[in-house]
């Protein structure tokens, strides 16, 4: 069921399977909307019940003045909330996997486990933060749908870019559907990410991490820090796979969601 509700003081737009003994809470990236999830929402409720949502700044969920990962995670457990949920896993794609990460650590009582597509638990670098300014500056000058098609196919491996063409367009056009007032209130939360490296190190919860050997954000370099410094978090990496596994390969993502959760 799709709707709209009221999740600690924001109008959040909600899709909820609302059947399944065990929840997943799936939390989309920058950029995304809830319908990024769809085919794979589909297929995890053969087993789950499924909550979608589209992010404070994303779709059609209203915006704070910043979006703050501590605020989109309160909003994220308000869901719950809303939904009746006493105790979900969290999955988090991307910038999802931040408002993740701060989910299980302001609620630990509410998520019992959590998975980290695409994502890192690093705060941004200098160059990130650079590059994030640059994309206000795009955003405040409306060209959201100029920036949507400049950089949403650099998220794929290049192998993968034909296969995946109707998908990559669809995600551009959703775009239209953001507030640019939103995405920039969204950045601003994403530059002022702190380092949750402590919490992740000590976490008492699974974490599962899957990321794409050629993602140009989630890095080799990356990728081998996270190894060295969370020995705690299982860490799949998937061949020919960018920024976004589980559309490039859902089959073997779902496949180790299963497994995990």
């Amino acid at each position: 069921m799709e709707f709209f509700s009221t999740a600690a003081n924001i109008a959040t737009h909600i899709e909820d399977s609302g059947k399944g003994e065990k929840t997943i809470l799936l939390l989309h990236g920058y950029m995304e909307t809830m319908y990024i999830w769809d085919d794979f929402a589909r297929n995890l409720e053969r087993n789950f019940r499924v909550i979608t949502m589209d992010l404070p700044g994303h779709g059609l969920t209203c915006s704070a003045p910043v979006n703050t990962m501590e605020l989109m995670a309160t909003v994220a457990k308000g869901v719950l909330d809303v939904c009746g949920v006493q105790k979900a896993a969290v999955v988090g794609h991307s910038m999802g996997g931040f408002v993740a990460i701060k989910c299980c650590e302001l609620f630990p009582d509410r998520f019992e486990k959590l998975v980290l597509l695409n994502s890192y638990p690093y705060s941004e670098t200098d160059e990130s933060r650079a590059i994030r300014a640059r994309e206000q500056a795009v955003l405040n000058a409306d060209h959201l749908t100029t920036l949507a098609e400049l950089s949403i196919p650099k998220m794929f491996h290049p192998d993968n870019l034909r296969r995946l063409d109707e998908k990559i367009r669809e995600t551009i056009e959703l775009c239209e559907t953001h507030d640019p007032a939103g995405l920039i209130a969204s950045v601003k939360g994403i530059i002022q990410k702190e380092d949750y490296s402590p919490w992740l190190k000590g976490c008492g919860i699974p974490v599962l991490s899957v990321c794409g050997d050629s993602d140009t954000l989630v890095t080799e370099e990356i990728r081998d820090r996270m190894a060295a410094d969370f020995p705690n978090v299982k860490q799949i990496v998937l061949p020919k796979c960018g920024h976004n596994v589980f559309l490039e390969y859902p089959e073997k993502t779902l496949e180790l969601l299963m497994e995990f959760l």
